[in-house]
């Protein structure tokens, strides 16, 4: 049920009835009216997290690509420097400046493979979640898979909170035309149940086993 079809019915004239009755449906009807407007930030807090979660498995997954090709070069430096000290091991009569030319190779392939494994952010070296290196990717993908998961596990409050305010709003309307108290109570107390969910939606303090 939409907020505008909720305000639609909540317009709708009622009955005639008692002083009494008229009270009751008015109280009634704002107290819909509230459960309306928390249905309306259970939707957004839904879609927050449903958006987060896929913006962050693909930025997740894209950084860890971004990793492994790091892995690939840096582990073609590590060869490469391997070779060259192969190399000169094999060649103790190589002359002075053709060793000296290898040793600067081996030294910029060390250092390469250094880099590639450490390469802090120029604008903000102290902040773990930026850079190029591969301890930094890392820090980065996990950061943005820890972001996926609280956002997945955010996202089952807010379906269960949407289904039991619209569950609430229903039976709020038919004690409306019924004059239920009964059913009005039963409308509030599943508001309030779906208000504990969306609440720990948004602050996520009891989740699932495992999640």
């Amino acid at each position: 049920m939409e907020p505008m079809e909720i305000a639609d019915r909540i317009r709708e004239p009622a009955d005639e009835g008692t002083p009494a009755d008229d009270q009751f449906r008015r109280r009634a009807a704002i107290g819909i009216g509230v459960l309306a407007m928390l249905l309306a930030i259970a939707a957004l807090g839904a879609n927050g997290a449903t958006r987060e979660m896929i913006n962050d498995n693909i930025l997740a997954s894209d950084t860890w690509a971004f990793f492994q090709a790091k892995t690939i070069r840096q582990t073609s430096q590590q060869l490469a420097a391997v070779q060259l000290e192969g190399l000169l091991t094999s060649h103790p009569t190589m002359p002075p400046e053709a060793r000296a030319f290898v040793q600067q190779a081996i030294a910029r392939a060390k250092a390469t493979v250094a880099r590639y494994e450490s390469e802090p952010s120029l604008e903000d070296p102290s902040n773990p979640l930026k850079g190029e290196g591969r301890k930094e990717l890392r820090t980065r993908a996990e950061y943005l898979q820890h972001r996926r998961d609280r956002a997945a596990a955010q996202l089952p409050n807010f379906e269960y909170a949407e289904a039991l305010f619209q569950i609430a709003i229903v039976l709020g309307s038919v004690s409306i035309v019924a004059t239920s108290r009964p059913l009005l109570i039963a409308s509030f107390a599943t508001g309030s149940v779906a208000s504990l969910f969306m609440v720990n939606g948004f602050l996520l303090v009891v989740s699932r086993a495992g999640g």
